[in-house]
């Protein structure tokens, strides 16, 4: 695959006039340039450059460690690999999370998706824990305009931090996939997934909510995530096999532009922020392909009513580092 061109990325994105200010860090991390959330960036995507972004993050992960990450639909290959985030797993003796499915596929039932995260090589990591394998519970949304609860699965209580571990790529009915997807219909229960789609109308069906209404449920129950955590949480997204499609698809587009990088942040607004200006930032002319997914879903809009509920910022500070 090929990168990006790095410094000139970074010095695009100011001149486009993103919601950032970037600024060069010497390895072992800087301080903040702004009164504004910190994302952290390395072009490097190796298991090492994983574990580098969670220690400049400086919150140390303690107690059962769940590590919420889409261990992908069967018969797609984009979703980031057990080899690639296992020293990072094994440093923080994290249980890999996920929740089953509300549209049927191979991870629809606990024993399906067991099974598709073994095929995939994830058991032989780490346990995997099916949130809602044993029922689910709802966790209260404060500010919403759509939902009042979000139904996560029941196991998701047991944990005492959570890494929010994404690969951000495009989706097919957010525009893109990053840790506010991640952690909204991620951790929902198949319930939660419904209620989530259905722009807060039905569990029993996805309804037909109009897109701002969908994008706006997710970022809704995102909070509910967060609020729960409260500072035992982490963000860490990873921009490679950058396709259109999301991998619960279990048959996504092929990536048509290059990796960028890994990033991280205490922030999910600012962390989605700063991938999808990285995308906008780009000179790899395949980036056409996910900006044209992201514009037709409005996926922006996620961001817009995150910020506006109070979830994070989409003004972030982005410390590159060498």
């Amino acid at each position: 695959m090929k990168k990006i061109l790095f410094t000139v990325a970074v010095a695009t994105l100011l001149a486009a006039g993103a919601g950032c200010r970037a600024s060069k860090a010497k390895t072992g991390g800087s301080q903040p340039v702004a009164d504004t959330p910190v994302v952290y960036m390395t072009e490097e995507i190796t298991p090492e450059s994983i574990v580098r972004m969670y220690e400049l993050l400086g919150r140390e992960a303690h107690g059962k460690v769940a590590i919420k990450l889409s261990m992908g639909e069967p018969g797609g290959d984009n979703y980031l690999k057990p080899e690639l985030v296992g020293d990072f797993v094994r440093l923080v003796d994290g249980t890999f999370i996920d929740a089953n499915t509300a549209y049927g596929g191979r991870r629809a039932t606990t024993e399906d998706h067991l099974q598709a995260a073994r095929e995939h090589g994830f058991l032989n990591l780490a346990p995997v824990d099916i949130l809602d394998s044993e029922g689910e519970t709802d966790l209260p949304v404060t500010g919403g305009t759509h939902i009042t609860r979000d139904i996560v699965g029941r196991n998701f209580l047991d944990y005492d931090f959570t890494v929010i571990l994404s690969h951000f790529k495009g989706h097919a009915m957010g525009g893109f996939g990053g840790a506010v997807k991640n952690m909204s219909i991620g951790i929902a229960s198949a319930n939660g997934k419904r209620l989530i789609h259905s722009g807060g109308a039905s569990t029993e069906n996805w309804g037909n909510p109009t897109q701002e209404q969908f994008l706006e449920t997710m970022a809704e129950a995102a909070k509910a995530i967060a609020d729960h955590c409260g500072e035992d949480i982490i963000y860490i997204s990873v921009m490679n096999n950058l396709s259109v499609d999301c991998d619960c698809d279990s048959n996504p587009a092929d990536p048509e532009m290059g990796d960028i990088g890994v990033l991280a942040s205490l922030d999910p607004v600012a962390l989605d922020k700063a991938c999808v200006d990285l995308v906008y930032a780009s000179e790899d002319h395949g980036k056409i392909h996910l900006v044209e997914r992201m514009e037709s879903r409005n996926g922006i809009h996620t961001l817009v009513h995150a910020e506006k509920i109070g979830l994070g910022s989409q003004d972030y500070t982005l410390v590159v580092i060498d």
